[in-house]
């Protein structure tokens, strides 16, 4: 029994309608990037319907980054061993899966010319959820703004910048006046709701580009980054000149030199704390 089940696995054509029948999409393609052959679920992950219309197209044109394909083959060809890659694929319709691409690459015996076998496995929807967790973990959940981790993302990806004209942000400090009190007399609850508000009221003033974080009990920070961090004066302006329907206290800074987020952050906060005292002392 069990050696008749070995034969059959080694039949082709046993091994052909496994191959039709898999989930995953599987393909061979030549040295020009050519397909050759693929199965059911490839001509799916790549969006079309037949194997004559995949076969008329080059399969580099189907990833984000072709050059990534490229780079991919040139280790294929010299190394010769099964490799792994995590790719972006680009679809006709302009859809984009993410798959992980198994593949080897192999001397066709009659040609002698290199073929490339691999099946494509479509993780679109894992990375999906990965992102969305991902964005659980930097968000406040009452406000709906960022949390103070998101603070060293922006730092990252600010500084990853190759331009110096993008390596620059600009950051308004902006803190609820009175709230310890009011929440004291009011309650929990109530205080939540001023909170919601006062975010609700920063994401309607700013760019959807601009990160608004909630980096303590009632504080707020307005993080604008690249080129536009030259509207950060602009954009406390207008904080100020618009009716906040809470009272606030605002406070700003743009990055000096190569200083980093935390220290532009600080010098926010000292200029906040210097108009709230001029205020008071007008007042009094």
């Amino acid at each position: 029994m069990t050696e008749r089940r070995f034969r059959s696995l080694n039949d082709p054509s046993t091994l052909s309608r496994l191959v039709q029948r898999l989930p995953a999409g599987v393909y061979i393609t030549n040295e020009q990037g050519r397909i050759l052959d693929a199965n059911p679920a490839c001509l799916e992950l790549f969006g079309v319907e037949s194997l004559e219309t995949l076969q008329g197209l080059d399969v580099r044109s189907l990833f984000v980054d072709p050059e990534q394909r490229g780079q991919q083959l040139s280790v294929l060809e010299a190394t010769r061993a099964l490799q792994q890659y995590e790719l972006r694929l680009q679809r006709p319709d302009g859809e984009q899966r993410t798959v992980i691409d198994t593949c080897y690459a192999v001397e066709d015996p009659e040609t002698g010319h290199t073929l490339y076998h691999g099946i494509l496995l479509d993780i679109s929807e894992r990375k999906r959820l990965e992102e969305r967790l991902r964005e659980l973990t930097v968000k406040d959940p009452l406000t709906g703004c960022y949390n103070r981790r998101r603070l060293p993302m922006v730092e990252s990806q600010v500084e990853a910048n190759d331009d110096a004209g993008l390596r620059q942000w600009g950051c308004v400090l902006v803190d609820v006046d009175h709230f310890k009190t009011y929440n004291d007399q009011h309650g929990h609850d109530a205080g939540d709701r001023v909170l919601q508000r006062v975010a609700h009221f920063l994401q309607s003033q700013v760019s959807r580009k601009d990160a608004v974080v909630r980096i303590g009990g009632d504080e707020f920070l307005v993080i604008v980054t690249g080129r536009s961090a030259l509207k950060t004066a602009q954009i406390a302006a207008r904080l100020i000149s618009t009716h906040s329907p809470i009272p606030i206290s605002i406070g700003w800074a743009v990055r000096e030199d190569d200083e980093r987020l935390e220290t532009t952050i600080h010098r926010a906060d000292e200029q906040l704390i210097s108009t709230r005292q001029a205020e008071r002392s007008m007042i009094s």
